[in-house]
């Protein structure tokens, strides 16, 4: 079987370096890092604490094994820490062991620890969203509010997530309901300032993906946990299981928007030519 040449040229064309196990590192890290920050901030204690850090160190381990899947050479893996100097990749690498340790510290009963999770965490999410902002050829990746994007999209899923699980476990923290209301909007807004920036300097592909995964992040991932989260404020009976809806809405069309994002709307700038070169004609 033949392989179709590469579609380079003065064309946009999707990038194939970063595929579905990449994207899972940004949907699993982003919200396991997320989550991690939600434990922290819920102030909870035993139980209610230690249950969402594991959960949100699974989260990571997962979308770290995932990268780990892709690369080619697998032994050659511990060398992504060596250039933390100008890669966001070896910084990552770098944050990831630091952030597990003080989790699951955390988890086992060392709560002075989590506050240092919690940091540890969003320079996590931070990292990922310069990541992506690093692929310089990439219209939609290299746009200056993706690490914001990334950050904000991050602390909505985990602090959905957050309160799926203490809907399960008996956790509360009314507050935590509040602030998901508030990052969903924010997310949203960032994402419509984001997409306008765009304008039309990326590929009609990647504009249509990323419009579609825009109105399902307002629709599925804002206006309804919003209004989820008016009925919990307005005394509706099951209050808790009223968050856990909107959280995990919350977090599964934020990991839509993060998805869609590398593996569709990942489409390079194409060439340019400006002067077509003419030999024996200087230019």
């Amino acid at each position: 079987m033949s392989l179709s040449p590469a579609p380079y040229g003065s064309n946009p064309w999707q990038q194939a370096h970063w595929d579905a196990r990449a994207a899972a590192n940004f949907v699993w890290g982003g919200m396991g890092g997320g989550l991690v920050v939600a434990s922290a901030l819920s102030g909870a204690g035993g139980t209610a604490l230690a249950a969402p850090m594991l959960v949100g160190v699974a989260l990571i381990a997962l979308g770290l094994a995932s990268v780990f899947a892709e690369i080619g050479r697998p032994l050659r893996a511990a060398n992504v820490v060596l250039n933390p100097r100008t890669s966001w990749m070896s910084r990552e690498a770098l944050v990831a062991p630091l952030l597990i340790a003080c989790a699951l510290a955390t988890a086992a009963g060392y709560a002075s620890l989590a506050y240092a999770a919690a940091v540890l965490a969003l320079l996590f999410v931070y990292c990922q969203g310069r990541m992506v902002q690093a692929g310089r050829g990439i219209p939609a990746w290299r746009a200056p509010l993706v690490p914001s994007l990334f950050v904000t999209t991050g602390l909505a899923e985990g602090t959905g997530v957050w309160l799926a699980i203490a809907a399960w476990s008996g956790g509360s923290a009314p507050w935590l309901i509040v602030l998901l209301g508030v990052l969903v909007v924010l997310r949203l807004a960032l994402f419509r300032t984001y997409r306008r920036g765009l304008g039309t300097t990326i590929a009609p592909a990647a504009a249509a993906a990323l419009d579609a995964a825009g109105r399902r992040l307002a629709w599925g991932g804002t206006y309804l946990p919003v209004a989820l989260v008016a009925a919990w404020a307005a005394g509706v009976p099951g209050g808790a299981w009223l968050a856990a809806a909107a959280g995990l809405l919350a977090a599964a069309f934020g990991a839509w928007f993060k998805a869609t994002l590398v593996l569709r709307a990942g489409h390079n700038q194409g060439f340019a030519l400006p002067h077509m070169p003419v030999r024996g004609v200087a230019s």
